[in-house]
């Protein structure tokens, strides 16, 4: 085991607060409508359809939204394009910021980000500028009362993981994109629930930040991540 950044537990209190608020509902909706565009509207053969209606479930997104959500994906009912994109950019000292969006209007989504990039001491980066420092991975996150930190570690590092590790009442399981739908597909089998499960991006170097540029690095990660198009922020803060 080893340690991990408060950063993800920011983000985990930061999802709960935009449940409250209706946002994830339409994070969720955006997300459902992708995955049953890319590959089709059944969860038995569709990971990322099955693993976006379980975190559905979790915020008790009602059942008509996921199905309408769905079928907006698969074709079934006609709707606007729905694009994934990634920008990049820095925050105060430095920090790398990779911010993921699901949006209808792309030429409102990056005006929204730049906007809230500058006014909060930070700049767009232009693509593939963080590539050196982070690296994609599968990421599932795990409560610790849902299973024994003897028999995760069995499961995980026999189905592919590359680290798990441990922060406050969760842990985080990571491993190499290749391992994602295996580890994915064994952890349910054994009926070891997650989180959350996603290919994240994952710093291989961090920065320490403290007094004003701390306060100010953290109030720009929560306003983009109060944004209506942003899904996911990763750091290395």
């Amino acid at each position: 085991m080893s340690g991990h950044s408060k950063w993800a537990t920011t983000k985990r209190h930061k999802a709960a607060v935009d449940a409250k608020r209706g946002k994830i509902f339409s994070i969720l909706s955006k997300e459902l409508t992708i995955a049953a565009r890319e590959s089709g509207g059944d969860p038995d053969f569709n990971p990322r359809l099955r693993s976006c209606i379980a975190k559905a479930k979790a915020v008790n997104m009602p059942a008509d939204n996921v199905t309408k959500a769905i079928r907006k994906g698969t074709g079934d009912i006609p709707g606007v394009t729905i694009e994934e994109l990634v920008y990049e950019g820095y925050g105060p000292g430095g920090i790398g910021i990779i911010v993921e969006v699901t949006t209808d209007n792309k030429n409102r989504t990056v005006s929204e980000v730049r906007s809230t990039f500058s006014k909060n001491g930070g700049s767009m980066a232009t693509s593939g500028a963080l590539a050196f420092n982070f690296q994609r991975k599968g990421q599932f996150i795990i409560q610790k009362t849902v299973v024994r930190e003897e028999r995760l570690l069995e499961v995980a590092l026999e189905n592919g993981a590359e680290d798990i590790l441990e922060e406050g009442d969760t842990f985080e399981v990571q491993c190499p994109l290749g391992s994602f739908y295996v580890l994915g597909q064994a952890l349910e089998k054994v009926q070891i629930p997650c989180e959350s499960s996603q290919i994240a991006h994952i710093p291989l170097t961090v920065l320490e930040l403290e007094g004003e540029d701390l306060k100010r690095a953290m109030a720009l990660l929560e306003r983009l991540e109060e944004l209506e198009d942003v899904t996911n922020v990763y750091t290395n803060l």
